[in-house]
């Protein structure tokens, strides 16, 4: 943890928010969004967020620390799923406030699962219907938050679009109400308690999973050999893992082009994060049944 600004007031508030819901329902993009700045990668996928990740919001009377989980799911069939479904579970514990999502438009049995979840702490709970740009007409909107009252006792429920920042103005303004008083537990200018190391194998899986439409994204990993601060650039030297030969060939690509896509999407992203020019080199490797290998997983930085 950061060394916190020692000046604060007696008054001032800091603590912890877990961002839990069921996959793809747009957790990490609502704390990009409020942090504006990319600490989660965002995709179309389920189970893209795979890590607890800590997004902090610095405030002039308090200090958010948003905890990006991955999504809750049914089918938690490998080591790795599991691990992911033991992360989510344990933040509703350790948070001071809870940030349920869901999508405004419909209600589904792993929304009920989470829930279901809720129920068991004593944890404050704001319930976020996201995506209500897509609820039409706002009568329905209306009915299902009287649905969702009837579900359970929220502290509140607050209609959202996460990607607009502007409609997050009214969740922002609560959060002190729930938060303790306590000294900044981060310094100011951190966003996040991941490191740049992360943060680029990160960029270069989104990137996998944009490009590869099929179910590799979910066989494959990435792990970081080499990273250089270089003056000029920053160089980095990465392993994409996969699980089988044949995913091998579809990463790599028909002489590499697609590998060759994926590096330049990434050295872009990277660039852009990092503010410097990035030398990126990719190879692809074959590790078998990574994901269901608690050895494995440790060795390549997942948290069992």
């Amino acid at each position: 943890m950061n060394e916190p600004n020692k000046q604060y007031s007696i008054d001032y508030k800091s603590g912890f928010i877990a961002v839990i819901g069921r996959p793809n329902v747009g957790k990490s993009t609502l704390i990009n969004t409020i942090l504006k700045h990319k600490i989660s990668i965002v995709t179309r996928k389920p189970q893209t967020t795979r890590h607890r990740i800590l997004g902090i919001f610095t405030q002039n009377n308090f200090q958010a620390i948003f905890i990006d989980t991955p999504g809750l799911h049914r089918k938690a069939e490998k080591r790795m799923n599991k691990m992911m479904n033991r992360t989510a579970a344990n933040a509703l514990m350790d948070a001071d406030l809870n940030l349920f999502v869901c999508e405004a438009k419909s209600w589904t049995d792993e929304d009920q699962d989470v829930l279901n979840r809720i129920k068991k702490s004593s944890v404050p709970t704001i319930m976020l219907m996201n995506k209500i740009d897509q609820v039409h007409p706002k009568e329905i909107l209306l009915k299902q938050i009287s649905k969702l009252y009837k579900r359970h006792n929220f502290d509140e429920i607050i209609p959202i679009i996460a990607k607009k920042r502007e409609s997050l103005k009214n969740l922002i303004s609560m959060i002190p109400n729930y938060l303790p008083l306590s000294p900044q537990l981060y310094s100011e200018d951190t966003i996040t308690d991941k490191s740049k190391k992360f943060m680029a194998s990160e960029s270069i899986r989104e990137k996998l999973i944009l490009e590869l439409r099929q179910e590799i994204p979910y066989g494959l990993t990435v792990e970081i050999e080499d990273y250089k601060n270089e003056s000029k650039n920053i160089l980095i030297q990465a392993i994409i893992w996969v699980e089988r030969d044949s995913q091998k060939g579809i990463v790599v690509g028909k002489n590499g082009a697609v590998l060759k896509k994926i590096g330049t999407a990434a050295r872009i992203d990277l660039k852009e994060q990092l503010n410097k020019s990035v030398h990126l080199e990719l190879w692809v490797k074959v590790k078998v049944n990574w994901a269901d290998s608690e050895k494995d997983l440790q060795s390549l930085g997942y948290d069992l």
